[in-house]
């Protein structure tokens, strides 16, 4: 009993005719009749009754479908789960990344993945927000760690915020606004600002808030590294809007503010192409991440390495 004649008897039951079930498993009708008919010799039985006008199934004939499904569906699980697990053993995993990743420590979730397959190659390419979505778009990445835009929502991809982040004012220590724990965008008009260079989504916050507010900012000095906006800052050479986590154990020289009215946060969120089917890593990264980046649950995934 060989695993084609099962088929071939389970597409005869299901499409009740030589030809029909000869087509749909791509052989010639006399090869599919003849395999029937060295299975019926091999049970002892007959399995099917030939008329002119149609075929139909004994009650071994049915009785044996009902086993050869179950069995194909069995053969067909596993076949797929193989190729699963194939599929995440070997190949090549393109991730894309924003200059500043604030609390989302990526390296994390990279060396999760690779603990779990180490076979799997891994990129990570560095760029802007939309640019990032575009290479998403292209498939030149995977998946991309950005910031949505309004652009970005409304073109066919799958989201999942990771983080909503807080950004604050940071002003050189000496600064007449350097004792106050809350200020305004409209107290910041006329100041030198330093920012993130254009395309980056917290220039385009940063340009949003002050228009809000009613002034234009001067924008003096360019970095897409947070460290150095902090140092130019320290420096006396302007002040800046930073995520949160920038700023943390900053060292001396700067001050930080919450900023009001308006309030800013700016989104960490893992994107991927909607509309097509990803690979089996492509899934795995995305499960990965999804259970690493928990609030209040990095540090123990980590400890888990």
């Amino acid at each position: 009993m060989e695993l084609r004649q099962l088929r071939y008897l389970v597409a005869l039951a299901d499409e009740r005719s030589f030809t029909r079930a000869a087509a749909r498993e791509h052989i010639a009708q006399p090869a599919l009749s003849q395999q029937i008919q060295r299975l019926e010799r091999e049970v002892g039985l007959g399995l099917v009754e030939r008329t002119t006008r149609r075929v139909a199934i004994t009650d071994a004939g049915e009785m044996l479908v009902a086993r050869a499904r179950r069995i194909l569906a069995e053969l067909d699980a596993a076949h797929n789960e193989l190729q699963r697990l194939k599929g995440i053993q070997t190949g090549h995993l393109t991730l894309g990344a924003m200059h500043t990743m604030g609390p989302i420590d990526i390296s994390l979730a990279l060396a999760v993945f690779h603990a779990r397959h180490p076979l799997i190659e891994l990129t990570v390419r560095e760029d802007f927000s939309e640019s990032l979505a575009e290479r998403l778009r292209a498939d030149e990445v995977d998946l991309a760690f950005l910031s949505v835009t309004e652009r970005i929502e409304s073109h066919g991809l799958g989201l999942h915020q990771l983080v909503s982040e807080e950004l604050v004012a940071v002003l050189p220590a000496g600064h007449e606004l350097a004792g106050r724990g809350r200020i305004a965008m409209a107290e910041l008009e006329g100041e030198q600002f330093i920012s993130y260079r254009e395309g980056a989504r917290l220039r385009e916050l940063l340009i949003a808030a002050a228009r809000q507010a009613g002034f234009e900012p001067d924008i003096k000095f360019e970095s897409n590294e947070s460290q150095r906006i902090r140092a130019l800052v320290a420096r006396g050479l302007g002040v800046a809007i930073l995520p949160r986590s920038d700023t943390i154990d900053a060292g001396p020289g700067i001050a930080i503010a919450s900023l009001v009215e308006p309030k800013l946060a700016r989104d960490i969120t893992l994107a991927w192409r909607a509309d097509r089917r990803q690979p089996p890593a492509v899934s795995e990264f995305l499960r990965i991440a999804m259970e690493v980046f928990v609030p209040e649950e990095f540090s123990t995934v980590a400890d888990s390495l």
